[in-house]
């Protein structure tokens, strides 16, 4: 088990690779926002089931599923919330696609 747990420990560094990587090869601010989030999301779980098969403590195991749960929980709607930040700025890329339907989320310069 202790095998698996640093198998898992050590992805997070390849996770975190591929977020530096794509910080920095994107040029939207809505694909540099995925590219940070979707491993950081993944890394975190990675890390808490390494952690605890190498702890195998109940109640330690328990505290990192909480863990878990409140990222996955709230690491959407940050991302969202951000997301339609940028959009309502006008700051994102022109190709950006736009739900005709929902009003608040035009940008700034389009017409009602």
């Amino acid at each position: 088990m202790d095998v698996i747990g640093s198998v898992l420990v050590v992805a997070v560094a390849f996770l975190s690779v591929t977020a530096a990587i794509g910080l920095q090869r994107f040029d939207d601010v809505l694909a540099r926002m995925h590219s940070a989030t979707k491993p950081a999301t993944l890394g975190l779980i990675f890390v808490v089931v390494g952690s605890g098969l190498m702890i195998r403590e109940t109640g330690a195991v328990a505290k990192l599923l909480l863990v878990v749960l409140l990222q996955v929980v709230t690491a959407p709607v940050g991302a969202h919330l951000l997301g339609r930040a940028v959009v309502r700025s006008g700051e994102a890329s022109p190709d950006t696609v736009y739900d005709p339907d929902i009003e608040d989320m035009r940008p700034p310069d389009e017409e009602h």
